[in-house]
């Protein structure tokens, strides 16, 4: 099965494709979830399973605590050893969220607690130990929420889906193309084809000028500065994003905002800068 290594505090708030069912309790601080749909908000003593094939992102809270999530990470695996040992039929359920929160109980706080002793990082556990703990944890889950079984042994691929209201909906993300296309229910050949036709453009370009549109009318319309937008738009590092940003624009994101403070533009000029994007 799998474990997280012990550096996942950082990570967690980076990754944005969970490719597998993920266990999370909030031993301390607090943390809001965007998923493309919904936003999620979990504080210390909540608990939750972050469905598989979910793209989800992180932001932390203030908090009077330390950020500190304890982890169990379920792959197909694990899960199809554990169905078949235990003689689990495969059940249809309603629950649709991709965070869905787990009733507290008492059986979940006294296995936080029963974990410490064997516990080596956020999701690390001693070897003599793991499996038995991921097992207790899965059997705790049912007896707790039956209804997760509907959840945790599904094992199916996603399907074919709308290409355009997905991609609309999810151009934020900062993913692969490879997940773009798994999630579109679309091997990566069919993925470029079909989004060629959909928007007379290939994945990656199309990305870029959606986010940078985007970008402009944030630093434009809400006054937000360069540094609380590029990442919420995809973007890795700054740098990169100001490059793009007077690549498309022919001027840098904080010329925009310095030029906006002084004086604003006239409302002709938004259309002449936007008039390259489709």
């Amino acid at each position: 099965m799998k474990t997280i290594v012990d550096d996942t505090r950082p990570n967690i708030l980076k990754e944005q494709f969970v490719p597998d069912h993920v266990f999370i309790y909030l031993a301390g601080g607090a943390i809001r979830v965007f998923d493309g749909n919904k936003t999620y908000t979990f504080k210390a003593g909540n608990a939750c399973i972050a469905r598989k094939n979910t793209l989800a992102k992180y932001e932390l809270l203030d908090s009077k605590n330390a950020f500190e999530p304890i982890l169990f990470c379920f792959d197909e695996p694990f899960l199809q050893y554990f169905q078949k040992k235990n003689n689990l039929e495969q059940v249809d359920g309603i629950l649709k969220e991709s965070f869905i929160r787990v009733k507290q109980s008492e059986w979940i706080v006294s296995f936080i607690q029963s974990i410490k002793p064997y516990y080596k990082g956020v999701m690390q556990l001693e070897d003599a130990f793991e499996d038995v703990k991921y097992e207790e944890l899965l059997l705790i889950l049912l007896k707790n929420q039956p209804e997760l079984a509907a959840v945790l042994f599904e094992y199916r691929k996603p399907g074919k889906i709308d290409l355009e209201e997905f991609m609309n909906r999810n151009y934020k993300f900062n993913v692969s193309i490879e997940r773009f296309a798994f999630l579109t229910g679309r091997s990566v050949s069919a993925f470029k084809r079909d989004f060629k036709q959909q928007f007379n453009d290939t994945p990656n370009r199309w990305l870029v000028k959606r986010r940078l549109r985007e970008a402009y009318f944030l630093l434009k319309k809400n006054n937000k500065k360069p540094s609380e937008v590029y990442l919420d738009l995809g973007f890795e590092t700054l740098s990169h994003f100001s490059y793009a940003f007077k690549r498309q624009f022919g001027l840098t994101p904080t010329a925009l905002t310095s030029r906006e403070a002084e004086a604003p533009l006239t409302p002709s000029s938004p259309n002449k800068l936007l008039k390259k994007l489709p």
